[in-house]
């Protein structure tokens, strides 16, 4: 490895649980991911290493870099080309091996990144290796000696990936659905036709095509204006459902027959009453921005909800450590144990369509059923001081209950918040639930009133 120290370049991409940057800036580069590929496969020590990539322009070029780095480290790359990043974890689990797939998830064309994990799909962040590898790569990397270069193969992970999330959602419990899915010129489009295939239901796709720049909507479903196209179909189509899934694949958001959005933690509730319904007194976790209707869902079926912090590495790490079955988090991420832990927004697909089968009702009576909170969704706002402001708030509402899991959260009884910053901006991040619109409008407005008078 050569070339001069970008430590400090490493510091604007290095995320909390992942890399990311724009590749339109020169931020991200292909020497960044070659040096970021030799401090992986030093980090993680193992004979070969899976590498995937998404459809963006970029990365071909990125994870050919990344492939050199890791073979100039005497380790062999499986290359699974062009791949969901379930498709990686599913990989990852099932061979034993750790892996990297480039991919910039839901951010728009000029970005690309890496998402990572260990051996058996096991989550890798900011504390569990990942500052590691950030300093291998860039404050070591030029040093690092070079053992000889390992071998590429090739392989096509698909036909087993199907078979795998079959093999957990029995197909034939999904009847003759009409289902509209959005692939949002993302990688769904690579397993949404042959998944169908095997089901009764129908597919009407939209964007199912991979194509990195993007060109109908961003790959976002977490913003409702890219869901429009959706909505619209599924009104003028009369289907039973819709989906919508973000760049990489491996975030979900469903919509009733009515075409009305459902919230990650009503899929979440929904979800956890069908494992709930099989495995009986099961563990469920659920991050803390999830409506409390989770944790009212989970015990009415008799089953122990767990609260998390918010992301992926956390959730993966609690569920490990406590057996729990499946793990929700309000933005649209679904994780199953049997799936090595890991979140698929395919197979939370199949689960809410074997639901939908199974009760016989449409899926607005569900949705109902599980959504009987008003919440703001989540409300940011620029701050010069996130520590500050966020005392300031706990001073404001010291008589109520309150607890520091993640952020600040408060507890007032028929009313609750979270506030917590941002891990890439300066911003605080928001979000309220109260029993209806006026009680989320009040507090939301006590709180902002309280971050503003810190400013």
């Amino acid at each position: 490895m050569i070339g001069r120290d970008r430590s400090d370049k490493f510091d604007a991409i290095f995320k909390a649980y992942d890399v990311r940057g724009r590749v339109d800036t020169g931020e991200l580069d292909e020497e960044t991911a070659e040096r970021i590929g030799a401090g992986f496969a030093c980090f993680v020590e193992a004979p070969v290493v899976a590498v995937g990539r998404d459809c963006r322009a970029s990365s071909p070029s990125l994870a050919a870099a990344l492939i050199e780095g890791i073979r100039w480290q005497g380790v062999d790359v499986v290359d699974l080309g062009m791949i969901p990043t379930e498709v990686l974890y599913f990989h990852s689990g099932s061979r034993s091996m750790p892996g990297v797939v480039v991919t910039a998830s839901h951010n728009p064309a000029g970005y690309n990144g890496f998402k990572m994990c260990l051996r058996g799909a096991a989550p890798l962040g900011m504390g569990s290796g990942l500052g590691r590898i950030k300093h291998l790569a860039g404050a070591e990397g030029i040093a690092l000696p070079a053992r000889g270069r390992g071998r590429v193969t090739h392989h096509d992970p698909m036909p087993a990936y199907l078979d795998h999330l079959l093999s957990i959602v029995d197909p034939a419990g999904i009847g003759p659905l009409r289902v509209v899915a959005d692939g949002g010129n993302g990688m769904a489009g690579l397993v949404l036709g042959g998944l169908f295939d095997r089901l009764e239901a129908d597919l009407t796709g939209l964007y199912l095509e991979p194509d990195g720049t993007f060109p109908n909507h961003p790959a976002d479903p977490l913003d409702r204006t890219n869901l429009e196209d959706l909505i619209r179909m599924v009104r003028s189509g009369s289907a039973d459902a819709g989906v919508a899934f973000d760049g990489d694949a491996d975030r979900a958001v469903f919509a009733d027959e009515d075409g009305e959005p459902l919230s990650g933690s009503v899929t979440t509730s929904i979800i956890s009453r069908w494992y709930l319904g099989r495995r009986p007194g099961a563990r469920i976790v659920h991050n803390l921005i999830c409506s409390k209707s989770v944790s009212e869902a989970i015990r009415a079926e008799g089953g122990v909800p767990i609260r998390t912090r918010v992301g992926h590495s956390f959730i993966k790490r609690v569920m490990a450590d406590t057996g729990a079955v499946f793990g929700g988090e309000h933005s649209g991420h679904y994780y199953f144990r049997d799936n090595y832990g890991a979140d698929s927004g395919m197979l939370a697909m199949l689960v809410v369509l074997t639901v939908l089968t199974e009760a016989g009702v449409p899926l607005s009576v569900l949705r109902q059923t599980n959504d009987p909170y008003a919440t703001s969704g989540e409300i940011n706002t620029v701050v010069p001081d996130a520590a500050a402001s966020i005392e300031a708030v706990a001073a404001g509402f010291s008589g109520h209950e309150q607890d520091r899991l993640d952020g600040l959260t408060v507890d007032l009884g028929d009313r609750w918040f979270n506030l917590r910053p941002s891990n890439t901006e300066p911003l605080l991040r928001l979000n309220v639930e109260a029993p209806d619109r006026y009680g989320v409008d009040e507090l939301a407005a006590e709180v902002i009133a309280v971050i503003s008078a810190t400013g």
